[in-house]
C-alpha cells in the first residue's frame, strides 16, 4: 500500500517553490514513477480515489515536469535588498484553539518617521502552504518600496485534525488586522493607511476584509454568517469594532482571487477531486463543517463569497481596488476575476483590472512552482511593479 507520507513528500516536493537543479528533477521524476507502478497495483486508493484518477494525476505531473519554459524578460528592479528594510519574524499575533499565529513584519529602513502597510495572505487552497510562499514578494514590496510589509500566517482548513471551517480561517484574517492596527505603530506603520493583498484563496481572504469586515458579532457563524475576529484587542467585542469601522482598510490588491464559494462547493472542491486535499494529506469533507454542504446550505456558502455581498456605493463605498490576473490561468480563469472587477465597477466602487500576459496561477509564488510552470524572478516582478504603483496612488494626499 502507498503510504500516505510518500504521497505527501512528493506533491510537496513539485508544488513548494524552490529551484530545482536538473539532478533533483531526474531523482523526482524516478520517485514518481514509482510511486505509479505501486498505485496500478492497487484497487483503490485514499477512500474513494480511483487508481484511474490517480494514474491521471500523476501522469498530469509527470507532463508538467518534463515541459521546458521558455525565458521572458524580467524587471530590472532588484529581487531583494536588505539593506532597505529590517525584518521582525515570526511575530506571534493570536493562537485561536492553541495554534499559533504569527506573521513577518519589514520596515523601511529609509529613515521616515512613518509608513503605509500593506498585509499579505497567502494562498493555497486553503489547505496548504504558508507565509512562507510570499517571502520573496514581501522582500521584493519591502526592497522596493516604502511600506511597511506584514506577511500573515492564518489556519489552513487541515489543522486541528482537518476540523478548521472557513468562517474560522476568515476570522483569524480579520484578527490580523485588528492585531495590525493595534501593534503597527511599533514598527513605524501608519494604522491609518493600510491596504490588505492576496492571491488566489489569500485575495479571497483580502476581499472578504473589504466586503464583510463590517460583519462582526458574537453569534456563531451558521446562526448569523457574521464573524468574530480570532484576535481582538483588550475590552473590545465584535460588536465594537464593527461599529467603530475598526477593520476599515484603505486599499485592496486581489491577485487571481477565488472568489465564489458557493460554486467552488456546488463543484468538486469539497471531494477528493480537488487535488489540494491530496497535497495536504487529508481527506476531503465540507469546508463549512462535515455536516454542511452547498446544496442545502447556500447562505453558509454565499456567507464566505466576496462575490456574493457586493455592496452599493450608495450604502457603502469600498476603498481602491486592483484585480490581477494571469492570460493563461486555467485555476481562476481571467474572465471570472474580469467579472468581479466589473461588478465592482457597476457598484459605484474604484477598482482597476491588470491582465498579466502569458501568465497562469500563481506568478507571486516565491521560486519556482514546478506544479504551476512560474519562476518569481521572471513572473513576479513586473505584477509587482503595478502593485506598487496602485499603492502610491492609494496612499497619496
Amino acid at each position: 500500500m502507498v503510504l500516505r507520507a510518500d504521497l505527501v513528500s512528493i506533491a510537496t516536493f513539485i508544488i513548494r517553490p524552490r529551484h530545482i537543479s536538473n539532478q533533483a528533477q531526474t531523482s523526482l521524476l524516478l520517485r514518481l514513477k514509482h510511486l505509479l507502478t505501486l498505485l496500478i497495483n492497487q484497487i483503490t486508493f485514499y477512500k474513494r480515489l480511483t487508481v484511474v484518477m490517480t494514474f491521471k494525476n500523476i501522469l498530469l505531473m509527470l507532463a508538467i515536469l518534463s515541459m521546458n519554459s521558455g525565458s521572458r524578460a524580467a524587471s530590472t528592479n532588484e529581487i531583494d535588498n536588505p539593506s532597505k528594510y529590517s525584518v521582525d519574524k515570526d511575530i506571534l499575533w493570536a493562537s485561536p484553539g492553541g495554534h499559533a499565529l504569527t506573521m513577518d513584519i519589514y520596515t523601511p529602513t529609509s529613515g521616515r518617521d512613518s509608513y503605509p502597510v500593506l498585509i499579505i495572505f497567502h494562498g493555497g487552497g486553503w489547505l496548504i502552504n504558508d507565509k512562507s510562499i510570499m517571502d520573496q514578494s514581501a522582500k521584493y514590496l519591502a526592497t522596493n518600496s516604502e511600506f511597511v510589509i506584514c506577511n500573515v500566517n492564518y489556519r489552513l482548513l487541515v489543522d486541528s485534525d482537518n476540523t478548521i471551517t472557513l468562517n474560522e480561517i476568515v476570522n483569524d484574517v480579520f484578527g490580523s488586522l485588528a492585531w495590525v492596527k493595534e501593534h503597527i505603530g511599533t514598527y513605524k506603520g501608519d494604522s491609518s493607511k493600510i491596504a490588505v493583498t492576496g492571491d488566489s484563496a489569500g485575495g479571497h481572504l483580502a476581499a472578504t476584509i473589504v466586503n464583510a469586515g463590517n460583519r462582526l458579532s458574537s453569534m456563531s457563524y451558521n446562526e448569523s454568517q457574521t464573524f468574530f475576529p480570532s484576535y481582538l484587542p483588550q475590552g473590545m467585542t465584535p460588536e465594537a469594532i464593527a461599529a467603530s469601522k475598526g477593520l476599515e482598510v484603505q486599499a485592496a490588491i486581489l491577485s487571481y482571487p477565488s472568489l465564489d464559494v458557493y460554486r467552488l462547493g456546488m463543484g468538486s472542491f469539497e471531494s477528493w477531486k480537488n487535488p489540494f486535499w491530496l497535497f495536504s494529506g487529508s481527506l476531503s469533507r465540507g469546508i463549512l463543517g462535515k455536516d454542511y454542504n452547498a446544496e442545502s446550505n447556500p447562505e453558509l456558502y454565499k456567507g464566505v463569497s466576496p462575490n456574493h455581498f457586493i455592496p452599493e456605493a450608495s450604502t457603502r463605498i469600498l476603498p481602491p481596488q486592483l484585480i490581477l490576473t494571469g492570460s493563461e490561468d486555467k485555476l481562476v480563469k481571467p474572465e471570472d476575476s474580469r467579472a468581479y472587477y466589473e461588478k465592482l465597477v457597476n457598484a459605484g466602487h474604484p477598482a482597476k483590472f491588470w491582465v498579466h500576459e502569458g501568465r497562469g496561477h500563481a506568478f507571486l509564488d516565491s521560486g519556482s512552482n514546478m506544479m504551476m510552470g512560474t519562476s518569481f524572478e521572471e513572473d513576479a516582478p513586473d505584477a509587482l511593479n503595478i502593485m506598487i504603483d496602485f499603492l502610491n496612488s492609494a496612499f497619496s494626499p
